[in-house]
């Protein structure tokens, strides 16, 4: 029997860094428990809202924050306040899939199209790997406004 997983990350600003994956991935902040959220309404304000009125201290609200996937395809994202630094490179990372099915020229201009939105959400850019037929198709690997290390494949 396959497993759920949720990817946690570990952040200084955990709402900031949810709002970057969330344009990065066209994720959604789910809304607060027992709360039915109209069309269109901020599930972040709704969240403020609601940990306000369950008498959570102001400075107590950003300690965590979470995405999910709207097609239910993609794991849960969390993220969660940690007092320390970032200090080395990830062992584990994610693969945004901004390519798939182009190879080429073509599929290395859609990962610099994407480099460049994500790069305008915030994230930097560290190096594009080149293809390397037959195995490697080519990437572009970049940090999150965090830190945290990513590829685009």
């Amino acid at each position: 029997m396959s497993r759920h997983i949720q990817v946690t990350f570990d952040a200084h600003d955990p709402q900031a860094l949810s709002s970057f994956w969330r344009d990065a991935l066209g994720y959604v902040h789910p809304g607060p428990p027992g709360v039915d959220l109209p069309e269109g309404a901020d599930p972040l304000a709704a969240w403020d809202d609601f940990l306000e009125r369950v008498g959570v201290p102001k400075e107590e609200r950003n300690t965590r924050s979470a995405l999910e996937d709207p097609d239910g395809r993609g794991p849960r994202l969390f993220f969660q306040q940690v007092p320390e630094d970032k200090v080395a490179k990830n062992r584990v990372h994610l693969d945004v899939r901004a390519a798939p099915g182009l190879q080429g020229e073509e599929r290395m201009a859609a990962l610099e199209a994407e480099c460049d939105r994500l790069v305008a959400l915030g994230a930097t850019r560290v190096r594009r790997d080149e293809a390397v037929p037959p195995m490697g198709a080519g990437f572009i690997v970049m940090t999150d406004p965090e830190g945290n290390e990513f590829c685009l494949d």
